[in-house]
């Protein structure tokens, strides 16, 4: 059986249904190309005969997009005959649906699930678009660096027009229902497979002349175009500002984003079929680029893997589980974002605290963020109620019987968190896990005070926790795997990215962020302008440079906890050597009593209806004799090298054993440079070796933070990646 089928029914239409062999999904590739090509070559024969053509799936779902794995093939670096080799290639991949859409038939396309990337683009070119009301619709190629490269752009800009072609196709929205019918992403929506392939077939008897509108003498694009001689002054504004906006929000990091912007103004001046090549050269320019293969490889190969259980005890061995009733200690920020996340999912939640004030204030947190989505149109007052009725919040430890996990969320003190241990197990079930939200103690430490050490377990949630998508699952000594299985599982369900790590001092996201705030201190302490330092993590490509970053957790908080790790260190017997961060934060909180932004003054200065702004006491204390200056490369490379080398350090010691996991975290979790694809990727796309030497002149420069790993050196030698 080929890829494309046609089937001719009895009212003339031709069924046009795509099932490609031995796959799950149908994907857009060179088998589909050529089955495609065929098939319309085919139909074409044969329109004078026909009523007009259905394009639908024989799968489960409609279309799983392009084939990503020979993107990662590309070659970054070609010459002019293999350039126009692959160009010729992406031109052959329209070709057969520009003739589809141009036969002279009407073409109607039935979506019964995922339409995405690619299969939305096979969409686009159909006239006519129903889809089953869960069938998720879009075109999300920017979130992996590259742009849809089958005249997406060239289509996407003629149906919503520049304005809201930028905003779709660079932000990747993707759209499902009545909301993927308001926007215009389909024409009709159904109740069922068997109402979409009716509502199809009667709108392709009903509609003999169909034609796309471009297609159409008079047409114009709507909002305008740049080639009108009367352009809107909005329009204007947008192409005159708007590519400044672009490196402005992304530094250059994401050349997507400028080459979606570029297209979409470029694609808008011209006809069709010009267009079809101006796309063609935008995409094959990120089809070859770093950043896209990094994207691809972490945000689409390795995530998947992660979610489908890469890091999980097998699911043979132990099959998967359901939480369906949680426990939450502590009612603060951190746990009613747990409690919200869970029971938005219809987890029963009891949300316990030392008061049922407190307890009461942690699920009114929770209806705030329900109030939040109600006033942006995301949930509707059936929803939050039924939410809220599924968090229990309480002062009495008799109602955690009965849940299936317990998640600790109260303050990093190791005495409190020892004590509501103990309270909690005495009346849940010997099979329940106790899970300690903490972000850099010991699980191991914390499960001394557990009676069941095996069902013990680390859930490192970030803040805030009904948002952030990362949660690090950390194994103490004793943990065992079904209690991974069951904190994995529940981490899932939560609707969050796990990743797992074994246990030691800061895990792994802690641990790796710490060296990119240590540096920053160092920095200050050295005399290097803050603002330098600020604007490298930025254009690396951080959401936020480092004192902001500390600005925002608090000196306080960072002050409390170094002084419990000192304690902690001390009570082993250990000695204890301050790094530059602790130094600096001392200094902060103990000299100059400036604790961070929520005290009023930290590194920034946080003037009343004014800007924020560094503190002159920065240059005063630690620059009186000005500024010192160091290559701006080694700035930015200090706060990004420190991170991955400590997380190859973290691998060789076996807290992190999965590549993917370092990645995804220190992505999703601290906020390294999503174009860098994470701390491993990052060292791949570098190049191995050449990644050791600059870390080890970084090393003779400014220390031992930069000291290249005896992996790092074993891979470089034996030109392996991570």
């Amino acid at each position: 059986m080929g890829y494309i089928r046609l089937e001719k029914d009895s009212d003339g239409i031709i069924e046009l249904i795509m099932d490609q062999p031995n796959q799950k999904v149908n994907t857009l590739g060179d088998e589909f190309i050529e089955a495609m090509q065929a098939a319309v070559n085919d139909i074409a024969a044969q329109k004078d005969d026909i009523k007009g053509v259905y394009v639908r799936s024989g799968k489960e779902t409609f279309f799983g997009g392009g084939d990503l794995n020979k993107l990662l093939e590309m070659p970054t670096e070609m010459d002019q005959a293999e350039a126009t080799r692959v160009f010729e290639g992406i031109m052959s991949a329209k070709a057969p649906l520009r003739q589809l859409e141009t036969l002279g038939v009407p073409v109607a396309v039935g979506m019964n699930g995922a339409a995405l990337g690619g299969g939305y683009e096979i969409a686009l070119a159909c006239h006519y678009r129903v889809a089953v009301k869960d069938a998720q619709m879009g075109l999300p190629e920017a979130q992996l660096g590259l742009m849809p490269g089958a005249d997406g752009v060239v289509r996407m800009t003629r149906v919503h027009g520049l304005q809201n072609a930028i905003t779709y196709i660079s932000q990747g929205k993707q759209f499902k229902g009545e909301k993927a019918l308001e926007k215009g992403y389909c024409d009709a929506l159904a109740d069922s497979e068997e109402d979409m392939h009716k509502k199809a077939k009667e709108w392709i008897l009903a509609n003999p002349e169909a034609a796309q509108p471009w297609d159409k003498p008079g047409f114009k694009i709507p909002g305008g175009s740049p080639a009108d001689k009367d352009m809107d002054q909005g329009l204007q504004g947008l192409l005159f500002f708007g590519p400044v906006n672009v490196m402005i929000n992304t530094w250059g990091n994401f050349p997507a984003a400028k080459a979606i912007f570029a297209c979409i103004s470029d694609v808008a001046r011209v006809d069709f079929e010009t267009a079809q090549k101006i796309e063609a050269r935008y995409f094959l320019s990120l089809m070859r680029s770093n950043v896209a293969k990094n994207m691809i490889s972490t945000f689409f190969f390795q995530l998947n893997a992660l979610e489908a259980g890469a890091s999980r005890p097998s699911f043979e061995t132990i099959p998967k589980t359901d939480c369906k009733k949680l426990g939450i200690l502590g009612a603060g920020q951190m746990g009613a974002g747990i409690a919200f996340a869970a029971a938005k999912v219809g987890i029963e939640v009891v949300l316990k605290d030392i008061s049922q004030e407190n307890a009461d204030k942690g699920k009114a947190y929770a209806k705030g963020v329900c109030e939040k989505l109600a006033s942006k149109g995301r949930m509707d007052e059936a929803s939050s109620e039924a939410l809220l009725g599924l968090i229990k919040p309480t002062a009495d430890a008799a109602d955690l019987a009965g849940c299936d996990i317990v998640v600790e969320a109260v303050f990093e003190d190791r005495k409190i968190k020892a004590a509501v241990t103990s309270e909690t197990e005495a009346v849940t079930g010997a099979e329940s896990v106790f899970a300690t939200n903490t972000s850099s103690l010991p699980i191991t430490g914390l499960a001394e005070a557990s009676s069941r050490p095996e069902n013990f377990i680390g859930m490192h949630f970030f803040s805030p926790a009904e948002k952030m998508p990362l949660v690090e699952i950390i194994k103490g000594e004793k943990t065992t795997d079904e209690a991974l299985a069951k904190a994995f599982d529940l981490a899932i369900k939560l609707g969050k990215k796990p990743i797992v790590v074994n246990d030691g001092e800061g895990f792994f996201t802690t641990r790796v962020i710490a060296k990119t705030v240590e540096q920053s201190a160092a920095m200050v302490l050295e005399g290097v302008n803050p603002v330098v330092i600020e604007n490298a993590a930025k254009q690396n490509g951080s959401p936020v440079g480092p004192l902001t970053a500390i600005d925002e957790i608090s000196q306080a908080t960072a002050y409390k906890n170094g002084q419990q790790l000192k304690a902690d260190k001390e009570a082993r017997g250990e000695t204890v050597t301050p790094n530059p961060a602790t130094i600096l934060v001392n200094k902060m909180v103990e000299d100059f009593d400036r604790k961070g932004k929520v005290f009023g003054a930290g590194y920034y200065e946080y003037p009343e209806g004014g800007k924020k702004h560094i503190w002159p006491g920065l240059k005063e204390h630690f620059a009186p004799n000005g500024y010192k200056d160091i290559p701006f490369a080694d700035v930015q490379d200090r706060l990004t090298f420190a991170q991955a080398l400590e997380g190859v350090r973290a691998m060789e010691e076996g807290v992190v054993i999965n590549p993917a996991d370092g990645n995804i975290g220190s992505i999703m979790g601290i906020g390294y440079p999503a174009q860098t694809g994470g701390v491993f990727q990052h060292i791949n796309s570098y190049g191995v070796k050449a990644f050791a030497e600059r870390a080890e002149y970084l090393y003779q420069q400014y220390g031992d933070d930069f000291k290249v790993p005896a992996l790092l050196k074993q891979k470089a030698a034996a030109g392996e990646k991570f």
